[in-house]
């Protein structure tokens, strides 16, 4: 079968959920919300949409492009279940990747999450349209993470970079779908807040415009790599950010639950950059 047959059959339709613009601004609380509020004001906003299988186009993908790539990035970890583990080798294997992959100074891994909805206490696959941060909320990791060399860091051009890995294949159930960045504009993005004990923090929910184009690439293996770019502080032509969600896969049913790893870095370029 010719590739492009192979790669066109792929392609496939699923419902992405949106949020619905309110006047109040979306809160979601991670504790106990204050009396006569509600653990989440949003209003879910389904709308079924075509998502294109890039299998076979990895390089047309970029994170300058599209606020996405697919890297080739074998891993030397053996239990991703593992925190201690996955602290001791996979943050440096993370950090080296992309130093070497997009030129950067340094990076800081902040946080990870592995998702699984057959073991207990781990995250299921999220069905939000989101990105994890804001512009306003992204200076604030720095601050958090850098200390002293945070406002110094923040003069030159920083990002934060999601690298979400597979970690059985071939991923099937949930994958991620990913939304190209020359398909939407700042004005689709929605401010709410995500509230902890200690502090509230700011994400970005997703506005539904038929103008988005969704991408997703089929059969992911773990020794391949998605990086997602969650923010950029260049404002200069180049995308940004992208943002994305795990959908319902109809082409495979009853797939085993996909099992994944997603770190979140901080990026920091050098001053030429």
């Amino acid at each position: 079968m010719p590739l492009d047959v192979a790669i066109a059959a792929k392609t496939l339709t699923s419902t992405l959920h949106y949020l619905k613009r309110g006047t109040e601004k979306p809160a979601a609380y991670r504790i106990e919300p204050p009396p006569g509020l509600q653990r989440w004001n949003g209003i879910d906003d389904p709308h079924e949409v075509t998502i294109e299988d890039a299998r076979g186009r990895e390089a047309e993908f970029t994170l300058d492009r599209n606020g996405f790539a697919l890297v080739k990035a074998p891993t030397a970890v053996a239990d991703f279940y593992d925190p201690e583990e996955i602290k001791r080798a996979y943050y440096p294997e993370i950090e080296r990747l992309l130093r070497d992959k997009l030129g950067a100074s340094r990076v800081f891994v902040f946080d990870h999450n592995v998702r699984n909805a057959t073991r207990e206490g781990l995250a299921v696959p999220s069905r939000q349209v989101h990105n994890d941060h804001t512009v306003n909320s992204a200076p604030r990791r720095v601050r958090d993470h850098m200390g002293a060399n945070a406002e110094e860091l923040l003069k030159h051009r920083f990002g934060i970079i999601n690298v979400w890995r597979p970690i059985r294949g071939p991923v099937q159930d949930s994958p991620l779908a990913l939304c190209d960045a020359r398909s939407f504009t700042d004005d689709d993005l929605i401010a709410s807040d995500l509230v902890y004990a200690h502090v509230r923090g700011e994400t970005s929910r997703v506005a539904y415009n038929p103008a988005h184009r969704w991408f997703y690439f089929s059969d992911m293996q773990p020794d391949e790599v998605l990086f997602i770019r969650v923010h950029d502080s260049a404002n200069d032509g180049r995308a940004r950010l992208s943002f994305h969600t795990s959908f319902d896969n109809p082409l495979t049913p009853g797939a085993p639950p996909r099992e994944s790893i997603e770190v979140r870095t901080l990026v920091f370029f050098p001053p030429a950059a």
